[in-house]
């Protein structure tokens, strides 16, 4: 599998496996997941969605197996109250910047290592624009890829203003952003574009769960039949050939083999036009 570099040289896998809603299944489909060849995992200190220490608990047995830390990329976040219930992993009522290296901390336990390759905000604290809050928690995460703690940071669930806002502003712009990706939108073209022009690799999430109805479009279909490949594997090439780095969260071992051949195969200029266009 290829890898993808940000602007500051750090390479990352070019397909991620993400651990959202697996709940006490996360252990078991993690190691499914590297064993069918994934080596980055997407997960986050946030107990509504995710079982962080679940993934750590399958990285104990990958270095029992011989897949050790060195060989994995793991991406885990930052996630605000306000996207918490009551089992926070920091002290709520603590001020910003101890809530983001409680939660790191927090993280570096449950995953059993010293450093991330990849650490995220979750999202932005207001809906328009960015806030006192979104640059004292930002500073904190800079500080944290300064120290060597992270290799990347990075934002999730922002729009294009924010996004823009944060590059120019910002000491160290992001590396990465994480945002739910859907056709009708364009598959988030403007977001890309900024991740295009600054240098940050743009991962999507929910490529196929937010965008069914384009799954069973006769144009998708043929394109599918044309290079011998399932809808899914299409939907996941024509993100890698502009550029984004997709996330799938499939508990299917079959579905994720799948997956990972993706890249076997070439859309045409032409095909990538209409799954560019398909939705909108």
């Amino acid at each position: 599998m290829s890898a993808l570099t940000a602007y500051n040289q750090v390479p990352l896998p070019s397909f991620m496996y993400g651990t959202a809603w697996k709940k006490e299944a996360t252990t078991g489909l993690v190691l499914q997941a590297v064993a069918a060849g994934f080596r980055a995992i997407d997960t986050a200190n946030q107990l509504i969605h995710y079982e962080e220490a679940l993934v750590g608990e399958a990285l104990l047995a990958l270095a029992k197996q011989g897949i050790g830390r060195d060989q994995l990329f793991l991406q885990t976040k930052f996630t605000p109250v306000n996207g918490q219930d009551h089992r926070t992993p920091y002290d709520a009522k603590a001020d910003l910047t101890t809530q983001v290296n409680q939660s790191f901390a927090s993280s570096l336990a449950h995953l059993h290592t010293t450093y991330l390759d990849s650490y995220v905000l979750h999202g932005p604290y207001q809906r328009y624009g960015l806030g006192a809050a979104d640059w004292e928690v930002w500073a904190v995460i800079e500080g944290l890829y300064v120290s060597g703690k992270t290799k990347m940071i990075g934002i999730s669930n922002v729009s294009a203003e924010q996004l823009a806002q944060l590059c120019a502003r910002a000491a160290h712009k992001p590396m990465v952003v994480q945002n739910r990706c859907y056709a009708s939108l364009g598959w988030d073209k403007e977001v890309r574009e900024i991740c295009r022009t600054q240098g940050l690799i743009y991962q999507g999430f929910s490529l196929l769960t937010a965008n069914r109805p384009i799954l069973v479009e006769p144009d998708v279909r043929a394109i599918a039949q044309r290079v011998g490949a399932g809808v899914a594997q299409v939907i996941f090439r024509f993100a890698m050939q502009v550029g984004m780095l997709p996330l799938t969260g499939t508990t299917n071992p079959q579905h994720m083999a799948e997956d990972l051949q993706a890249d076997r195969f070439t859309l045409t200029p032409d095909e990538l036009q209409v799954i560019e266009t398909i939705g909108m």
